[in-house]
This record gives structure tokens, C-alpha cells and sequence, in this order.
């Protein structure tokens, strides 16, 4: 599973919440985890999510840096999640577009329902606001003329029975050293200001003064019902 390759860019594999999950799928998160094999056995995706502790609140402005941190916190703590959120879906990149992320999503969907929760919440990387500077306020909730998302991935889950809920503003943050940077995007990171980096869904804010950038990237949160 964790050899499989996958087309992430780099500097989202440096956010420091992330550890915190995947440093315990395999202890705390294991049945929370879906691997697809091919026919000779090979993984060609992975899916993750964590349950957690909502207790009735709203989905949070920071969503998946949010569903990490308190889905580890219940864990350590003894408390019953009430909640559970995706975290990843992976698809190696060799099959990608053959419907597997879909095939994933299901799963998940699936597996929530099998341990009781009745929703499925997803902060979701819409794939295709790469491409367009636009807010994510405004892109999540364009649709074309059949009343379907515009951006591909929330089109997924919407056609899967998600309905999009709000804009997880600052869903994930990561900070680093301009070298850091440099090192994690071949950019020169020589200029105060936003930096555009490719794949990024937001601009890097870049502070050569004090030799830091950060970035804060927005998701989207959408809600399936499991059937439960």
C-alpha cells in the first residue's frame, strides 16, 4: 500500500497534521483503510478516512487539517467518534479516469455505513480549480448547463449523492522555509508576495524577509448520506 505510486505534488506530502494520521493508520485506523488491487494483486488504489468527534457542530473552516487532529485526539482519549470524514482517495496514476476513485468513493461511502455512521463528510480537493484563479467560494458552486459541478471531482461525489455543504477555507496548511519551498517546487521563491505554484489551489504566500512561505489551501466540504 505504501509503495504504491501516486501523483500528489510534493509539497502536499509536508503538512505537519498530516503525520498525525498516517502515522497511525496501521495501529489506530486500520479498519478505516481500503486498498483496490488489480487482477495480479497490484494496489492501484487507496482510500482513507477517520472517525471523529463533531458533536453536532458545524463542519469546521479547517477541514481536513481538523478531522486529523480530532479524529487522533478520540482516539487517544477513549471517546466514541460521532462523526467520520474521508481524508484521501488514491489512484495510481496508471488508472486514473478508469472509474476506480468512483469505485473508492463508494467503498468509503460504504464502510462508514458498515460501522454505523449515517454521513460520510468529505473536505474535497476539487482537482480542477488547479486551472483557475478564481476564489473557491465562487468555483465550488459553478455548475454547467446539466446542473453538475464543473469541476470533475466534485462532480464525482455529487453524482454519487453528495451535496456540496460549504467552503473549508483553510483546510490544510503548509508552512515551510523558503529553502523548503524551493526544494519542494524548483521555484525561486526570491520575492515577497503570492507565488503561483502548479497543482497549488491557491497562491503560496512567500515572506523573503523573514525567509518563510505558507500556504492555505481551501476544500470543499460535501455530505453523503450512508444509508444507515
Amino acid at each position: 500500500m505504501w509503495d504504491m505510486p501516486n501523483s500528489w505534488p510534493e509539497f502536499m506530502r509536508h503538512d505537519p497534521i498530516g503525520g498525525l494520521f498516517y502515522g497511525n493508520v496501521e495501529t489506530r485506523f486500520a479498519e478505516f483503510v481500503l486498498v483496490a488491487q488489480d487482477d495480479a494483486g497490484e494496489v492501484v488504489a487507496c482510500a482513507y478516512s477517520v472517525p471523529f468527534v463533531l458533536d453536532g457542530g458545524e463542519l469546521p473552516d479547517n477541514g481536513w487539517d481538523f478531522v486529523i487532529r480530532n479524529g487522533l485526539l478520540t482516539s487517544l482519549r477513549g471517546q466514541e467518534p460521532d462523526a467520520i470524514s474521508a481524508v484521501e482517495i488514491a489512484v495510481r496514476p496508471d488508472h486514473q479516469g478508469t472509474g476506480v476513485s468512483r469505485q473508492m468513493l463508494a467503498a468509503m461511502r460504504d464502510n462508514a455505513a458498515r460501522r454505523g455512521f449515517a454521513e460520510l463528510v468529505a473536505p474535497v480537493r476539487p482537482t480542477g480549480k488547479t486551472d483557475v484563479h478564481e476564489p473557491m467560494s465562487t468555483y465550488a458552486f459553478r455548475v454547467r448547463e446539466d446542473g453538475l459541478p464543473v469541476d470533475p471531482w466534485l462532480r464525482v461525489h455529487v453524482r454519487a449523492g453528495g451535496r456540496i455543504a460549504k467552503v473549508a477555507p483553510r483546510s490544510m496548511v503548509v508552512p515551510g522555509t523558503l529553502a523548503e519551498w524551493r526544494e519542494w517546487t524548483g521555484l525561486p521563491f526570491d520575492v515577497t508576495g503570492p507565488v503561483r505554484v502548479p497543482r497549488a489551489l491557491t497562491p503560496v504566500s512567500c515572506d523573503v524577509e523573514h525567509g518563510v512561505a505558507t500556504y492555505v489551501e481551501p476544500n470543499v466540504w460535501v455530505v453523503h448520506r450512508t444509508g444507515c
